[in-house]
Parts: C-alpha cells; structure tokens; sequence
C-alpha cells in the first residue's frame, strides 16, 4: 500500500442542466484536455462507500456547516476491485483536502464490516486513523454513492474540471463489490452536477469559458444529497 496526500485546493460546486453540460463542455474543449483515464468512451464510473456514525455526524455536519469536518470514503472506478482507495475528504475555510492510500479488498471489506483488523501499527496513518473511529465513534457504511464522470484537466492552477452525470445511491453496502446494483436517483430528473477544483487560482479564460457568475452553486456534497435521501425515507417509514 501506497499514500498520496494533496495540499487543499478551492472545490466549487454547480447543478446544471443537460443542456448546460454540453455548452460548458463546448466552451473548455479549447483550453482543456480529457483525463487521459476516461477511456474511448470519454468519461469513467465511479463508486464510492461513504462512512458515517450512529449519531449521522458527517452527514449534519455537512448540512450545518461545520468548519473544519471530515469524511472517510471507499473508492473504486469502473465497476473494478483492482485499485481501491481509502479516502478522507477535510474541509476547512472553504477548501477541500483529500488524504488518499490504496488498500488491498481483504482490508477494505474489514473496514465495512468493522472487523478486528491485524498488526494495527504496519498499517498507513489514514487507516490506523479510520480504525480508531470506528472502534471509538462506531464509524459504520452508510450509503454508496455511483455516478459518471467527464473530468477536463489544465496544468496550470491545478484545474479539473469535472462533469458528473446519473448520480445515485443504494443504502445497502453490501452489493459495493457488484458489477450491477440495485440503485435510485438523486437529481432532479435532466439536472447534473459540475465541480471546478484548483490550487492557488482559476484562469480567466476558463472561469469566463465556464459562465461561473450565471450558474447556481451548491454548498452540498453528492454523499449529502444521497444521504438525505435516505435519511428521509426512513422517516417516511417509521
């Protein structure tokens, strides 16, 4: 296992319409190239395992603002167990730092199911740190979340520009590691998600390309929406 940790960068998030997307798209081409991991189909899928504990701290945390918080989340991208990230987001002062290493299935099945993991000390610092919470704050899974991705990157600044598309979730952590599972809608029907990041500044040509000043900004993270969906519908049942 490996770890890469990133500096925090500004993340700023959009809803925008389908045919929003495919201006926005029009408009970057010039400035921006694909991420050289989309593939001939030109975007690629990903899933990630969100954690959160009984008491749904991440998830009020998110929708109260708190500065800073924090979120662990399992990654992986096309449906495939090959390479799978454990990730900590933190948000502070309005940036996002993302914390990343990659574990072996064996380690990340453990951690979903919460059982006693070995050796503890060999372990990478972002584990031991997971471990700790769900020993001590009963960290458990709470809902996956899947979507698709058209990310544009640009040297300079550290940009990526990211387009997500059909985002969704099912509760039930269970099914992580199924090609195919059984899951719902999040957005409102035609609505997508556009998230610009960058390090010290965005260039003008791409903030001007990308109209930031007209679209509507969103304080709330796909792991949010997905979860008050859920959170809702339990409601509904009680």
């Amino acid at each position: 296992m490996n770890s890469k940790e990133k500096k925090y960068r500004h993340e700023l998030k959009y809803l925008i319409s389908a045919s929003q997307m495919e201006l926005l798209k029009m408009r970057v081409a010039p400035f921006m190239q694909l991420d050289s991991h989309v593939g001939e189909s030109g975007k690629y899928i990903i899933r990630s395992l969100y954690f959160d504990d009984y008491n749904n701290r991440c998830f009020y945390e998110n929708e109260n603002g708190v500065d800073p918080r924090e979120k662990f989340r399992i990654r992986i991208y096309n449906h495939s167990s090959e390479r799978i990230s454990l990730e900590c987001k933190r948000k502070e002062r309005g940036k996002t730092l993302k914390t990343s290493v990659i574990i072996s299935k064996e380690l990340a099945t453990q951690l979903m199911e919460g059982k006693v993991v070995e050796d503890i000390e060999s372990l990478p610092p972002l584990v031991r740190k997971m471990i700790i919470q769900i020993q001590t704050l009963r960290l458990r899974p709470a809902t996956i979340v899947e979507y698709e991705r058209i990310p544009y990157i640009y040297k300079n600044g550290n940009v990526r520009v990211t387009f997500d598309t059909n985002v969704s979730s099912t509760s039930d952590y269970k099914t992580f590691w199924d090609e195919h599972l059984p899951k719902r809608p999040i957005m409102p029907v035609g609505m997508h998600l556009l998230e610009v990041k960058f390090d010290e500044y965005l260039p003008d040509y791409i903030y001007h390309a990308l109209n930031i000043n007209n679209l509507q900004l969103t304080a709330y993270s796909k792991f949010y929406l997905c979860r008050k969906y859920t959170l809702n519908t339990l409601r509904r049942n009680l």
